[in-house]
């Protein structure tokens, strides 16, 4: 009887913890598929300065400003096991400033007609267009992860084998500052 009750014990306590186990694991995928877009977003970026290049004379700063972004971008990384409110802001602030070195290089394409004409150009815009939607389902789909798991760990009696085992919150991907506000676009 008591070796039966003992049994029952082990068990429900392994399943709760494999259940962590297996939320942590699908935190950690969804993570390395946002870096997976991130990075196809990173690997396209030459391309495109390239392309860019080859069709338009213009500031050199603005080409500098997205090489040395796509640079700060792909060298600033996360462990999946290291996720922190910290670590993921400096990962964002990262991206961030790569896109907007992209957004401005985008404004000074706008001024060469050429170059809006070129197939090479386009397929690469597209490109950026649908990378940039990836990394938004992506993100998505981490935040989703993230929740399921923040939840489990935090419910009774999870929480306990939570605090057992070093089982910590995941940060969530936040909206950048200021992008609830609606861009102004100017021609």
């Amino acid at each position: 009887m008591v070796i039966g009750i003992v049994l029952i014990a082990i068990m429900s306590l392994s399943g709760r913890y494999n259940k962590l186990v297996t939320q942590e694991e699908t935190v950690k995928t969804a993570w390395s598929q946002v870096e997976n877009v991130y990075q196809r977003r990173a690997d396209l970026i030459p391309n495109l300065v390239n392309t860019v290049k080859g069709y338009a004379d213009f500031e050199k700063s603005t080409l500098t400003a997205v090489i040395e972004a796509r640079a700060k971008a792909t060298s600033t990384t996360i462990s999946p096991e290291n996720l922190s409110e910290s670590s993921l802001q400096q990962f964002q602030q990262a991206q961030e400033g790569l896109g907007s070195a992209l957004s401005r290089l985008m404004v000074v394409v706008e001024r060469y007609p050429d170059l809006k004409a070129n197939q090479n150009f386009l397929d690469l815009q597209a490109q950026l267009e649908g990378t940039e939607n990836r990394i938004a389902v992506e993100r998505r789909a981490f935040n989703e992860a993230v929740q399921s798991y923040n939840t489990t760990i935090r419910r009774f009696p999870d929480n306990i084998i939570a605090g057992l085992f070093g089982f910590d919150q995941k940060p969530y991907f936040k909206a950048d500052a200021g992008a609830e506000k609606v861009p102004e676009v100017q021609f």
